[in-house]
């Protein structure tokens, strides 16, 4: 897929960029971005669909507009864009900063001139994980230990659904990623319910379970339990999302 991004954000407090594309390699019918989209949003492509794309002139001239210490790429899933080992190459050697997958479900990885990723793994159990995104396991936890191992600073997340992704599942991600290392952050997202889907939002104490378990395992846990509407407008929650556009 060529032409995927279509925004650029810029957070003046953290001097950091953030290219936002369309898209996904995944087919997940409880994605969040479907909060946007509603019941009948198509899995795997972002809400809505853009009215325009950017170029890769334009998004170099907007990158060299403003003082940078970091580029982030997120989407939808941006490895996507065929464009991306290009704008990669441009922040790495052109720019001089950091490059990161903000957020990815894993599926293309290591790739050159990144320097680190933010992994959505999304299912433990093999079944679960080929129902709920079309794919198999096995790609992206070889994924996620290759580019460990390839020095890139990781990072994962999951979200706990429970009746689905359950507290066993979420555990045992916790375990597999303490393997390479228990320093690796682990970011618990308590289940937003999509149109359309029978999983409810877990309980406070199913949460709790679900934290407890993996920082049996797991030094860095963190989570989120959000409401609908909180996810909707995340910038009274973290300032990071204090953001203004520059394309």
């Amino acid at each position: 897929m060529n032409m995927v991004f279509f925004r650029i954000t810029y957070s003046d407090k953290y001097r950091v960029a953030t290219l936002h594309n369309y898209g996904c390699t995944f087919r997940c019918a409880v994605c969040s971005y479907r909060l946007r989209s509603g019941a009948n949003g198509p899995p795997g492509l972002s809400f809505p669909r853009p009215e325009r794309f950017l170029t890769v002139p334009q998004m170099k001239q907007a990158l060299l507009s403003v003082p940078l210490d970091k580029v982030s790429f997120m989407g939808g899933e941006p490895t996507v864009s065929k464009e991306l080992p290009e704008m990669l190459d441009f922040v790495k050697n052109t720019l001089g900063v950091k490059a990161y997958l903000g957020h990815t479900n894993g599926s293309r990885l290591p790739l050159p001139n990144l320097d680190g990723a933010n992994v959505g793994i999304k299912a433990w159990d093999e079944k679960v994980h080929q129902q709920y995104t079309g794919k198999p396991k096995s790609l992206i936890f070889r994924n996620f230990e290759a580019a460990f191992h390839a020095g890139l600073d990781m990072k994962a997340n999951v979200v706990f659904i429970p009746g689905y992704v359950d507290v066993d599942q979420v555990e045992a991600i916790a375990a597999w990623l303490a393997e390479l290392s228990s320093e690796i952050p682990f970011h618990i997202m308590g289940y937003i319910p999509v149109p359309g889907q029978p999983y409810e939002r877990p309980t406070d104490e199913q949460m709790l379970a679900a934290v407890e378990g993996c920082r049996k395992h797991l030094r860095n846990v963190a989570y989120s339990h959000l409401t609908s509407q909180q996810a909707l407008d995340l910038t009274a929650r973290d300032d990071r999302f204090i953001v203004r556009e520059i394309s």
